[in-house]
């Protein structure tokens, strides 16, 4: 659990800096996209390309882990996404290098978006394989858990840099020092996963009933995790940069309710994750989905009130937070019940990348142009409710007693 959830906490450290400062990328490497909102649309375009590449790294490495061993896929993956993220601190600005800046920078979030998208089948695969009867909820969600630590990591250290550093110096260098930092860290997830056992469901001679991967399940599991795909990306990473263009907060600001929401999102996690181990995957991520619906566009409504106080807004960055919590708990475990040993970590990898590139990766862009086109400044809340609404049939088709059912 260590090693896979250390390697995961690396991961999403790593690609979530590059989110919480897309303000700052987008003035330092898009300058010359126009004004107003243009740099920091070039910028969550290349955020979005990374996610495309994401069901190319499912596809690889879930086979390598599916082949091979999920060890030797889970040491690639975190060994791409750090000297990647890494190369990224090093890379000239656009007024040094010109265009050559932007280019560099989009080809590194594609090696990114190859390494993220093989991380997920992987590191779920080695929780729920080695979780005991009955608590696949509990050590799958530690997936989803070090996911919103890695995201609050990146976010408490972009604040934590945004406190400290004048703003001329953030933008200078400052932004450089949260990417150089994925370099020690990616060195020590390395070192755990390079100990890290196979799991006993593992069966490298190719044995086993089921060795085909069905596209009906890999689509059927991207349908279910929609909305916690496209919720989860509009609260917790979308969040800061839209406080800023749409309601005028400061950056630091900006950061900071993030860093409520995430710290919210990983409380909520692994508590919603034994609650499916008890009730059921089907209860719990239908309620979740159901909440997001009802109460995103009133959440948000409090933090656009300019007449509320600021205990209001922090609650209901908490709420969101707690929100997506509940849809994420539980989501590893219900794919990896989906899918035989065989094809498990390419089957629920890709389907885990599907919905996100096209339902996280391009939350950013898209919500920037609505607000942008459309004047509203709603458009997080909405983005994240219709999300969850396309969820509802999908996750409607799960069986009430799918989690007391051994994994094939």
């Amino acid at each position: 659990m260590i090693a896979g959830g250390a390697g995961n906490f690396v991961e999403w450290y790593e690609f979530g800096v590059y989110g919480y400062f897309a303000p700052v990328l987008a003035a330092v490497f898009f300058p010359a996209s126009g004004g107003g909102t243009g740099p920091l649309v070039a910028t969550y375009a290349a955020f979005a390309l990374a996610f495309f590449f994401r069901p190319l790294g499912a596809l690889l490495l879930g086979r390598l882990g599916d082949r091979v061993g999920r060890r030797p896929a889970l040491v690639t993956a975190v060994t791409l996404m750090t000297l990647a993220t890494a190369a990224i601190g090093l890379l000239p600005t656009h007024a040094t290098a010109g265009v050559a800046a932007p280019v560099a920078l989009t080809a590194l979030r594609v090696l990114q978006g190859v390494s993220a998208g093989g991380e997920f089948g992987g590191a779920v695969s080695v929780l729920t394989e080695f979780a005991p009867p009955g608590r696949r909820g509990r050590y799958g969600s530690w997936q989803s858990c070090t996911v919103a630590l890695g995201l609050l990591a990146g976010a408490g250290t972009a604040a934590a840099l945004a406190v400290a550093l004048p703003e001329p110096a953030l933008y200078a260098w400052g932004w450089r020092v949260a990417f150089l930092l994925a370099l020690p860290l990616g060195l020590a997830a390395l070192a755990l996963r390079l100990r890290l056992p196979e799991t006993p469901e593992f069966r490298p001679d190719g044995a086993g009933p089921d060795r085909r991967l069905r596209p009906g399940d890999v689509l059927l599991g991207a349908g279910r995790i929609v909305g916690w795909s496209g919720a989860g990306y509009a609260f917790l990473v979308v969040l800061p940069s839209h406080l800023q263009t749409a309601l005028g907060a400061s950056y630091r600001d900006a950061l900071l309710a993030t860093v409520l929401a995430n710290t919210a999102f990983a409380a909520a996690i692994v508590p919603a994750g034994v609650l499916s181990d008890r009730f059921g995957r089907r209860a719990v991520l239908l309620s979740g989905t159901v909440l997001v619906v009802v109460l995103a566009v009133p959440l948000f409504a409090v933090l656009r009130d300019p007449g509320q106080p600021a205990t209001a807004k922090a609650a209901a960055v908490l709420a969101a937070g707690v929100l997506v919590g509940l849809l994420a708990g539980p989501g590893p475990a219900m794919l990896a019940e989906m899918f035989p040993a065989r094809v498990r970590c390419t089957g629920l990898g890709t389907a885990y990348a599907l919905a996100n590139a096209l339902f996280a990766g391009c939350a950013g862009l898209v919500i920037t142009r609505t607000a942008e086109w459309t004047g509203r400044t709603d458009v997080p809340a909405l983005y994240a409710a219709a999300a969850c609404a396309l969820s509802l049939p999908f996750l409607c088709t799960l069986g009430r007693d799918d989690h007391r059912r051994p994994l094939r």
